[in-house]
């Protein structure tokens, strides 16, 4: 089981029951992904700011980060001008490098 934040010792409690019940055969995923989405917290928004923060703290050009992110350039400028925001696998994505850093995706 990978350790993920919970929203608390309850539900982190009901979750490792239902990942050993899924891992088991239990529990099919879709079943699975409810427990997720009721027991895991969710994936911060990134707005313009919090995106150009982490890209230049990481010392990348847009291009670079729209590479890791596998998309395109003209998308990562629009998220750090507001035009757009990520989502899906994207914003996944840049919470797993802000929490974990660069080497976690690379």
């Amino acid at each position: 089981m990978t350790k993920r934040k919970t929203k608390s010792r309850i539900f982190a409690a009901v979750h490792e029951t239902a990942s050993d019940l899924h891992r088991l055969g239990f529990i099919d995923k879709r079943k699975m992904r409810k427990y997720d989405v009721l027991c895991l917290e969710p994936v911060p928004e990134y707005d313009a700011a919090r995106i150009r923060a982490l890209r230049e703290n990481l010392h990348l050009s847009q291009a670079v980060l729209a590479s890791v992110l596998n998309t395109s350039l003209s998308t990562v400028r629009k998220w750090e001008v507001g035009d757009k925001k990520p989502s899906g696998p994207s914003l996944k994505l840049l919470n797993l490098i802000e929490r974990k850093g660069l080497d976690a995706v690379i």
